[in-house]
């Protein structure tokens, strides 16, 4: 038997919310091998132009896509959620090996099992390059601070 992992559906927007919450946190602490067990076995991805398939290929990208997003901060929020499926809308800073700030947006459609592990994600991302004194998202590595602003309290 799989264990679960609560929140688990159906989701309403009480439960959806800390979803989104433990998926931001858990990406933020740019653990590969963590944030990919959140994931089923055989799960299956849209993220740009790549599409991975099963934790193992989730891990891989993970690593390539830390390797060079550079200080990674990410913030998302709830957009819609019903039975299995949450929406989230997103964005998140970083810099490449040259020193250019980018803020990514995006948007996530999200399905789980019945344990609560995500078995589709679909991404949608648009970088913006930026200059480092636009940056909005100020916080050490890890998971974002209670007390700093989201999306929509930062107006993105």
């Amino acid at each position: 038997m799989t264990e679960q992992r609560p929140p688990i559906p159906p989701f309403d927007e009480a439960s959806a919310i800390k979803k989104v919450r433990a998926a931001e946190d858990a990406w933020n602490n740019r653990d590969p091998v963590k944030v990919s067990m959140a994931y089923t076995p055989d799960s299956q991805w849209r993220n740009r132009s790549e599409f991975p398939q099963g934790r193992k290929e989730i891990q891989a990208f993970l690593e390539r896509k830390w390797a060079t997003e550079l200080e990674y901060r990410l913030i998302k929020e709830l957009w819609a959620c019903t039975g299995n499926r949450i929406a989230v809308r997103f964005a998140y800073e970083w810099h490449d090996a040259e020193g250019q700030w980018y803020r990514s947006y995006g948007n996530e459609n999200w399905e789980f099992d019945d344990n609560g592990y995500m078995a589709v994600r679909r991404a949608s991302i648009n970088d913006l390059p930026i200059s480092e004194a636009e940056r909005l998202f100020h916080w050490p590595h890890g998971p974002r601070p209670a007390d700093h602003p989201g999306m929509t309290e930062l107006g993105l």
